[in-house]
């Protein structure tokens, strides 16, 4: 006979055996998910406490990940449910996608920490992550955004200059380099412009306007930027997120801040959340990855979004038809969705320190979403300044956009700046036109009187070109005394100013039709076989290095004119081709002429005896010779112009 304890462990085992048997399927089950979302995704990767907005809410992809409930634990409490923390999750929402899961923290309490997230099932953990707040760099949220004091560069990354060849070529990237492909990617990337700040603060340059950096991972035309592939990914051909805000960081240690190319209208077709939609109404006009339904275009009837009279079908053709087959259009109405760009505007304002955002095709994503998405953004940092592209030549159009506009709509837009197309369509004609009753430069003077319809015009972004623009040297027939002409008006108007990367070495281009990949052609000295640098001056051509001081020249007067920064405008009606206007405040004025005649004027001072009170001296900015003025009413005293060309005079008054 055994002893009676064998009997009990062997009972023991019995039913111990027993148990784990009935338990095995469903312990198998829970690791197998787990397995499954080994991959598990989460968007944004980290977050940052003391926020505005103290509302986070969090997007994650997995295998059926809808199937699990979302617990915040403690690493100290043996997995209860965290206090100390201060988060607390508010809701947890699923799509018609199993594979997804959104939660909304509330981290209105929460300090800078890293904390862990569990997801159950039937009360088991079968998967957790951690997660970080970081803490906000001091006055982040005061950071001041780009204003009249600057000057904005805009550079296409890919066409300027290649500062790491290591990174032309990436085994996850569908497209490689090819310099001879003009549509083609040629190398440019973020190490190429940190090699270029000292060029560009040189110049006389404050900001700097980047072409989109995020992962296009697109089997063709990638380099461009604007087929987004992954929100939270700076494409490895550019650099690393890391580059990104070091490149920010280096940047402000020259005096030039960093503007950062959105887009909230539409991604790229390769974009990972086209091979497993978050939802069904995510993409206008597609369901699910496998729907092949015939794509509608976008009419690019811009004005159905302000017209009281457009039909909502008209209207909807615009906003939710596609730019091309290659650019799937976002559904801004989708809250989840609008919420999640939203949020990673404002992390890649925070992570890379920026001082400003250029918004692609404005007008094309849903107005109410643009409302709070502007505001969101500005609530974050009151300072800041984001500029809206809405390409038309109209300025009652764009100015229904800028924030303080009030419409007869009711429409409220907390966008601060535009790009201010009206003005620069007219401003090349008033330069290329034949002087006559309404041609020539009076039509730029009238496009101005529209200023009354703005709530600020001078927070508007006035440019010379940009990438979807001929260059302006091209433009103006290449004419140099007429691109200085633009170059002069474009600085010293009442307006941001904004150049394009390589005008101040004229750069060209086909004057007609779209010509994208010349347009954004590759800057000289920007790749090591190049035989000609805009940045050393090697090879330039005598007209280049003209047009180069002359940009570098107005810039750094711009630097410290307050006049410019800050001052009120003043203009005189054109006659016999000849425009003056003032710029002034109470410490300083600067007189503005231009002379289209191509023979030399001499102009009476008396008409501008207003503006000109208490002046008998003038510096010329563009040669620093002394001009002497005798400004009174009575007076015979007349300024001397060069034939087609421009006067820049810094006014000393009497004492």
């Amino acid at each position: 006979m055994k002893p009676v304890t064998d009997s009990v462990s062997q009972r023991l085992f019995i039913v111990l055996s027993l148990f784990l048997w009935l338990m095995a399927p469903a312990t198998l089950a829970v690791a197998a998910e787990a397995k499954q979302n080994s991959d598990l995704r989460v968007e944004p990767e980290f977050w940052w406490a003391d926020m505005a907005n103290s509302e986070l809410q969090l997007m994650l992809h997995g295998h059926h990940i809808s199937d699990f409930t979302p617990v915040i634990v403690d690493k100290l409490t043996n997995h209860k449910p965290h206090r100390e923390g201060g988060i607390t999750i508010l809701k947890v929402e699923n799509t018609d996608n199993p594979n997804y899961l959104f939660i909304t923290l509330d981290l209105s309490n929460a300090k800078p920490q890293t904390f862990d997230l569990a997801l159950t099932k039937a009360g088991k953990s079968v998967q957790s992550f951690s997660y970080t707040l970081l803490e906000r760099v001091a006055d982040s949220a005061m950071r001041q955004g780009f204003s009249n004091k600057d000057v904005i560069y805009l550079i296409t990354p890919d066409r300027f200059v290649n500062g790491d060849t290591n990174n032309d070529n990436q085994a996850d990237m569908s497209e490689q380099v090819n310099r001879k492909d003009v549509n083609g990617r040629h190398g440019g990337d973020i190490k190429g412009i940190e090699n270029s700040l000292d060029y560009l603060a040189d110049l006389g340059v404050t900001q700097l306007w980047i072409n989109p950096l995020l992962e296009n991972n697109q089997a063709k035309y990638s380099y461009h930027g604007y087929s987004t592939t992954d929100h939270y990914r700076i494409d490895p051909r550019f650099g690393s997120n890391a580059d990104y805000r070091q490149l920010a960081v280096s940047a402000k240690e020259k005096g030039i801040g960093i503007i950062k190319d959105i887009v909230v209208n539409h991604i790229g077709s390769e974009h990972w959340w086209m091979k497993d939609l978050p939802s069904l109404s995510w993409i206008n006009g597609k369901k699910s990855a496998n729907d092949n339904a015939s794509v509608k275009f976008t009419t690019h009837r811009r004005t159905t979004v302000q017209d009281p009279y457009a039909t909502q079908s008209d209207h909807s053709q615009f906003v939710d038809g596609w730019f091309v087959d290659s650019m799937p259009d976002l559904n801004q109405q989708d809250p989840l969705l609008a919420t999640y760009l939203i949020q990673n505007s404002i992390w890649w304002v925070e992570y890379a320190r920026l001082s400003g955002i250029r918004e692609d095709t404005y007008s094309y994503a849903d107005k109410k979403f643009l409302s709070i998405w502007s505001k969101a953004i500005m609530s974050e940092y009151p300072n800041f300044n984001i500029v809206g592209e809405e390409w038309t030549s109209n300025p009652i159009t764009v100015s229904y956009w800028q924030a303080g506009k009030r419409n007869k709509d009711g429409y409220i837009s907390y966008l601060p700046s535009l790009m201010d197309f009206p003005l620069y369509e007219v401003m090349l004609k008033a330069f290329n036109q034949h002087e006559g009753w309404d041609t020539g430069l009076i039509s730029l003077y009238e496009m101005l009187a529209n200023d009354v319809v703005y709530a600020d015009p001078s927070k508007l972004v006035l440019f010379e070109g940009n990438h979807d623009t001929n260059r302006l040297y091209s433009l103006m027939n290449e004419d140099l005394d007429l691109f200085k002409m633009v170059i002069t008006y474009t600085l010293m108007s009442n307006r941001i100013p904004q150049l394009f990367y390589g005008t101040e070495i004229l750069m060209t281009s086909p004057k007609a039709g779209r010509h994208d990949g010349t347009v954004r052609g590759d800057f000289p000295g920007g790749w090591n076989t190049d035989k000609v640098s805009a940045i050393t001056g090697i090879g330039l051509s005598q007209e280049q290095e003209d047009a180069q001081d002359f940009i570098k020249t107005l810039l750094n007067f711009r630097k410290s004119s307050s006049a410019i920064h800050s001052g009120k405008l003043r203009h005189y009606v054109p006659i016999d081709g000849v425009y003056v206007y003032f710029r002034f405040n109470d410490d300083e004025t600067v007189m503005v002429i231009i002379n289209k005649n191509d023979k030399p004027v001499s102009l009476a001072t008396r008409r501008f005896h207003t503006q000109l009170e208490g002046v008998n001296l003038g510096v010329n900015v563009l040669t620093k010779e002394r001009v002497q003025l005798n400004t009174s009413a009575n007076a015979q005293s007349k300024i001397h112009l060069p034939p087609r060309g421009v006067l820049v005079l810094s006014l000393e008054l009497e004492h």
